[in-house]
């Protein structure tokens, strides 16, 4: 019952944030959605920030399971829009609440995972320096973080996808050039 309770309240918040702005819900708001008690919130959850904290770090964890493996730049952006995609208004009203912090930090941490999986897997074998690969696991790590933040900045109004599958294209040929 615990975990059906405390799914329940998972689905209903996410229902609510992709209606509505972070600071426009309230606990009240869930467990009357719900049809549990707040005390039944509290019991799962300390508060609104720590179910946010457990949601998006589910998410990156669900995403890092699906993508064991990346085996191109393209599975990369697909991997981080996928994890931005699937619930874009809620995310969006995560990034502009006070739990911005929880979202930055949890991207960060898919951006890191996807590219150095990629870019781990693409350069085994080939003679390159640790450090060299470290940096442009960094640089990657940025740029992709980078420009998903930048693309919320924006509204969520530009093409995303079709930025990533650029820039893919066009990295795609510069890391071909350093593996050889």
């Amino acid at each position: 019952m615990a975990s059906f309770t405390r799914r329940a309240i998972k689905e209903t918040f996410l229902k609510l944030l992709n209606q509505r702005p972070l600071s426009q819900i309230t606990v009240k708001d869930i467990v009357e959605d719900c049809g549990i008690n707040r005390n039944s919130f509290y019991y799962h959850f300390e508060d609104l920030p720590a179910l946010v904290e457990e949601m998006v770090g589910e998410q990156v964890q669900n995403l890092i399971q699906k993508h064991p493996t990346v085996s191109s730049v393209e599975e990369c952006a697909d991997a981080v829009m996928e994890l931005v995609m699937e619930n874009r208004r809620a995310i969006y009203h995560i990034y502009n609440s006070l739990s911005r912090d929880v979202f930055e930090r949890h991207l960060m941490d898919a951006c890191q995972y996807i590219v150095s999986t990629y870019l781990t897997a693409e350069f085994a074998g080939k003679p390159i320096a640790p450090q060299d690969l470290d940096a442009l696991i960094r640089l990657h790590k940025c740029a992709c973080f980078g420009s998903v933040i930048d693309w919320l900045n924006g509204g969520m109004k530009d093409d995303i996808a079709g930025y990533f599958r650029r820039v893919c294209a066009l990295q795609k040929s510069g890391l071909e050039q350093l593996a050889r």
